[in-house]
């Protein structure tokens, strides 16, 4: 069997990792940092599933420069991080935390004398306990609150930090948060709160680009997507028209509004009662030009005309019992880019979570999470060969941490962290990356 060719990228792809601040930060109450809402769910019983919290995590806090210094030897050219809101405003508004805004303003310099580009996240799902307790997403005040805080990150790092999102994965913040209870705050089926909030996240991202642009007009802005291919499971018109509902129906609950300024017609039938009330002048301001679009992908849903499907005889599967099918990847994104006008893309998220096999001497082997990852990249040039305009490629995660709900269960680095010591070890898949970075090519 002939060898598959190398696939080169081009010159200037941006190859980098991806981290959240409540998974890896730890320092939970460090030099003032305010509560957030992860922190409340954490440290209440039953919520995660092996009974930890982000606390201490990876004590990213007291050693960013230990692992600044890791991306530096995998030779990454970007960082994608996220700021803990509570931890630069305690409140969510008004009064402002000194150390935490040292803490991010030391770890880009620390990035920048290493020669990597900051990406910074704006909100990774933290949202400062008082606030929630203010209404959270589900009061319209607050969503002015988020567009000021953005403008003060901006004020700081502005000068530093080109790429800046607003939000990661808002869908989950509302389905998660407000619907499926899994998440923080951890409300459960009400999905006319789930669909506001849907709204005022948008709603806030658009006055946080307005709010951004004000601070500097070149800053290159974008909101980072989760997406996930719904695929038929036959050829039966059934099944595909099932699957094309399905998209129509979830995976362009944010797409749409942006990049075509009215929420998807299907959509707004499906929800129904529960469709969100919106203000004059709402859709035009979520609507607004963007710099690039985060699209975070692992998987697929596979749909028949009965619904979801089950386990796909044949496929792997990740630890997240998630399906591992790198030409679905390709698919999704050839299929965002025929239905909107994007701006350019950069792949904010894609990773597995697999056991690690730890050698006696030290060694980590992962060859399923460097296969999956291998894999995903020959898909994605493969989609930039179809049309796709895609500039840069963000592996989940740098380091394994703390995995929301499935606290220590769940491990997604390239870097293994042995959460008793904190000793950081670059497993085989982290090797493998930092050989695709230095060659700007995937084998």
């Amino acid at each position: 069997m002939p060898e598959t060719p190398a696939l080169p990228f081009p010159t200037n792809f941006t190859w980098g990792a991806a981290t959240a601040s409540y998974q890896i930060e730890g320092g939970w109450d460090a030099d003032g940092k305010g509560e957030s809402i992860w922190d409340r769910f954490s440290h209440t019983s039953g919520k995660i599933i092996d009974a930890t919290t982000g606390d201490d995590t990876c004590d990213h806090y007291h050693r960013y420069r230990e692992d600044v210094a890791l991306m530096r030897q995998l030779g990454l050219k970007a960082y994608r991080f996220s700021i803990s809101w509570p931890r630069v405003q305690p409140a969510g508004f008004g009064k402002i935390n000194p150390a935490g805004l040292d803490f991010y303003d030391h770890l880009v310099d620390a990035m920048l004398e290493a020669n990597i580009d900051p990406y910074v996240t704006l909100h990774h799902w933290d949202l400062p306990q008082a606030l929630y307790e203010k209404g959270g997403w589900l009061n319209r005040d607050n969503l002015a609150y988020f567009a000021d805080y953005s403008a003060l990150m901006a004020k700081y790092l502005g000068d530093r930090v080109r790429h800046w999102a607003t939000f990661n994965e808002p869908i989950v913040i509302a389905e998660a948060g407000y619907l499926g209870g899994g998440h923080a705050p951890g409300l459960k089926g009400d999905s006319k709160s789930a669909g506001q909030v849907i709204h005022h996240l948008l709603v806030a991202h658009g006055l946080a680009v307005q709010a951004l642009r004000a601070v500097d007009p070149a800053l290159q802005l974008g909101i980072v997507l989760s997406e996930w291919n719904m695929e038929p499971a036959s050829d039966d018109p059934a099944d595909v028209a099932a699957a094309g509902n399905a998209w129509d129906n979830h995976e362009t609950t944010f797409l749409h509004p942006i990049f075509r300024g009215h929420y998807h017609p299907c959509m707004v039938d499906a929800m129904g009662s529960a469709f969100p009330q919106i203000k004059a002048g709402d859709m035009a301001l979520i609507a607004q030009k963007l710099d690039f679009l985060g699209i975070n992908c692992y998987s697929r849903v596979v749909i028949s005309a009965q619904g979801r499907v089950g386990r796909v005889p044949g496929s792997e599967y990740t630890e997240m019992d998630w399906e591992v099918c790198a030409p679905s990847f390709r698919r999704m994104l050839n299929r965002i880019h025929a239905d909107y006008d994007l701006p350019p893309i950069y792949i904010t998220e894609n990773g597995a979570a697999f056991p690690d096999i730890v050698s006696p001497d030290g060694l980590i082997h992962d060859d399923r999470r460097l296969d999956y990852v291998r894999q995903h990249l020959r898909q994605l040039r493969l989609a930039m060969q179809d049309g796709v305009v895609v500039r840069g490629y963000f592996v989940w995660s740098l380091m394994d941490n703390f995995e929301w709900s499935f606290g220590y269960t769940k491990r997604f680095g390239v870097v293994r962290v042995d959460f008793e010591t904190q000793k950081r070890t670059i497993k085989d898949s982290g090797m493998w990356y930092a050989r695709v970075i230095a060659n700007n090519q995937v084998d």
